[in-house]
């Protein structure tokens, strides 16, 4: 059964193939190379760039992962899909409660109702909550490494 969902997958050019990311799970991914005679690949992006290089620091494909973030021992990036998420979903649900009460001024000047909407990311500091954002933003917050399961196309 295909849950990939493809317009939600980013593509970049890297060594003469195409990556392509933004997987929902591992096994998303799996299906994908195997579609179309791909080959799994965990991909970083560093240092605030939207530039990935392929790797094997994040152990994505060994613990069988398609998301995570290093921002140092300090913070802690929790994906949607994390089991432990859902610890987290109540103060989700206050700020999502917080923003339905705001002005739309207010809305779109100084919130994150776009990455709680989709695909919604929890950012802890010293396990506490911090923040809420996208993956695509996770790239830029807190000189974090992000690490992400791709497919390599020839």
């Amino acid at each position: 059964m295909e849950t990939f969902n493809s317009e939600k997958l980013s593509s970049y050019r890297l060594n003469n193939q195409k990556i392509v990311t933004g997987f929902a799970t591992y096994a998303d991914a799996e299906r994908y190379a195997e579609k179309f005679s791909g080959k799994v690949v965990e991909i970083a992006f560093r240092d605030g760039n939207d530039n990935p290089e392929i790797t094997a620091d994040g152990g994505l494909i060994e613990k069988k992962l398609h998301f995570f973030v290093d921002a140092g021992p300090e913070y802690k990036f929790v994906h949607s899909s994390d089991p432990g998420f859902r610890h987290y979903a109540d103060d989700l649900q206050k700020i999502k409660a917080k923003i339905d009460r705001l002005s739309p001024e207010e809305k779109y000047i100084a919130n994150a109702e776009i990455e709680i909407a989709e695909d919604p990311i929890i950012v802890l500091k010293n396990n506490h909550f911090e923040s809420v954002t996208s993956r695509e933003r996770s790239k830029y917050l807190k000189h974090a490494k992000v690490y992400e399961i791709a497919v390599a196309l020839p």
